[in-house]
């Protein structure tokens, strides 16, 4: 069995989408009170969630633990070194702005801190190094991460790498299919399940290019099809969807890719950057 999760709301939060009915709906009650599991045997955790005590068994192996009781010390653990963080609660349409800033400036902290924390900086090491040397980076993405997928692009022109950013799933297909070996595609979907953000990736991989996916599943359709997958962390709910936390978990990880290529390429980089500053420069000053 791998390793359990070093955060273990994180890790309930991230696999969610890919787990059965059932299991969900434990998963959910982790995630809405944590300390609901520390406080309860696996009998009384059975009596609250109404499901029995094998399905919530399996439920902790599917979240990466051996058992309940290594899932309960694990949150324990997690209560203990930052209980603040596991306070059940969530915005409500009544709730005071006092409250609604308090909270989502919580959950946009909490998606950073939870992204930095799983982000494997091996992996990433070897993104830097195959987007450094490609010929071309096709960037997919759609809605929120579409957003991603823009500011991903326009970072990598900046410093003289040619990018193209594709939010139509026609003009990504059209362009995956040029891709060749040595080129990159990077594919954003927070689920890791978006049919306009998978079709161009998979074409991509067809074409011969390496794929890197961004994606908040580690479990998903997108993170089985790359070649290096990048795990971002952000709780989406009916008023926290995927344009806050998950939008700025995923900008956290394009910006570690950025820094680490303008450290790799730190000559050409800083004379592009040079160069695209006087030319904005002047256009300003005309």
């Amino acid at each position: 069995m791998s390793a359990e999760p070093a955060n273990p709301v994180a890790a309930v939060r991230a696999v969610l989408p890919s787990l059965t009915p059932a299991a969900q709906a434990i998963a959910r009650l982790i995630l809405e009170d944590p300390g609901l599991v520390v406080r309860s045997t696996i009998t009384e955790f059975s009596g609250v969630s109404g499901t029995s005590e094998a399905t919530i068994v399996r439920t902790a192996r599917a979240l990466g633990f051996a058992g309940y009781s290594q899932m309960r010390f694990a949150l324990a653990a997690a209560v203990a070194k930052e209980p603040e963080r596991l306070v059940p609660g969530d915005l409500a349409p009544d709730d005071p702005l006092t409250d609604v800033i308090a909270k989502v400036a919580r959950a946009e902290s909490e998606a950073l801190a939870d992204t930095a924390a799983q982000l494997d900086p091996d992996r990433l090491g070897e993104v830097v190094q195959a987007i450094s040397a490609a010929r071309r980076v096709d960037v997919y993405g759609v809605a929120a991460s579409g957003l991603v997928a823009a500011d991903m692009s326009q970072k990598l022109l900046r410093i003289g790498l040619s990018s193209h950013p594709f939010s139509d799933a026609h003009l990504a297909l059209t362009s995956a299919a040029l891709l060749r070996s040595g080129d990159v595609a990077v594919a954003i979907s927070c689920s890791g399940e978006t049919p306009d953000v998978l079709v161009p990736a998979r074409t991509a991989a067809e074409a011969g290019a390496l794929i890197v996916g961004i994606t908040n599943n580690p479990r998903s359709t997108l993170a089985e099809l790359a070649d290096h997958t990048l795990v971002s962390a952000g709780r989406e709910t009916a008023f926290r969807p995927g344009a806050l936390a998950s939008r700025i978990s995923q900008l956290l990880i394009v910006d570690c890719i950025f820094v680490g290529l303008a450290q790799r390429t730190y000559d050409t980089a800083d004379a592009a950057i040079r160069a695209t500053r006087d030319a904005t420069d002047r256009y300003r000053n005309r």
